[in-house]
């Protein structure tokens, strides 16, 4: 299992090895230890897992304030998203930056999304399913969102505005400047 900083190094890479053979390939897509040995060493608590039938499927940017805060390992288990995680850490020198990487069933990689970012993700291919483990559980009280398309932020979508295939939660999540000192 291989282990990547990001643009932003709190955001990881986690590229699990693929062990092939002619019947198809094995592989460890979590292992404690290991990720423990790259500092991501947190209890994970709760899986979720998401379907999305239309590519342009966009859903995010969601996050949870304390007590409830959540970190987020992220994988693709069929199709392709672009996987985007926003900092919302106000003492950090990269508040408001985002890490925008490609994640798809066919490599396998991972993205682990620490407490204090924003998450969510555009389906780059019809009938994708993301699965991601959190270690916080889900608190409706401590939910919260950030505009998908905010400029502040600065995301390249591979989606138009017009194409893009959202609920109405993120369609009118409020901006980053209106978020205030979450984090």
């Amino acid at each position: 299992m291989q282990v990547i900083e990001t643009e932003i190094p709190a955001v990881k890479r986690v590229v699990p090895k693929r062990h092939g053979d002619d019947r198809g390939w094995f592989s460890e897509v979590y292992r404690a230890d290991r990720l423990a040995e790259h500092g991501i060493a947190n209890a994970f608590v709760q899986d979720n897992q998401s379907f999305s039938a239309p590519a342009g499927t966009i859903r995010g940017l969601h996050f949870q304030i304390a007590p409830n805060a959540q970190a987020k390992l992220v994988r693709v288990i069929a199709g392709a998203i672009l996987d985007v995680a926003v900092d919302l850490r106000s003492d950090s020198a990269t508040y408001g930056r985002h890490v925008a990487v490609r994640l798809d069933a066919a490599g396998g990689e991972q993205l682990f999304v620490p407490a204090g970012f924003a998450h969510g993700f555009c389906t780059l291919e019809p009938d994708t399913m993301v699965a991601y483990k959190v270690d916080a559980y889900y608190s409706p009280a401590d939910d919260r969102s950030l505009r998908w398309n905010d400029p502040a932020v600065g995301i390249e979508w591979p989606v138009s505005e017009a194409g893009a295939v959202l609920s109405g939660k993120d369609r009118s999540a409020p901006l980053l400047a209106e978020l205030g000192r979450i984090f």
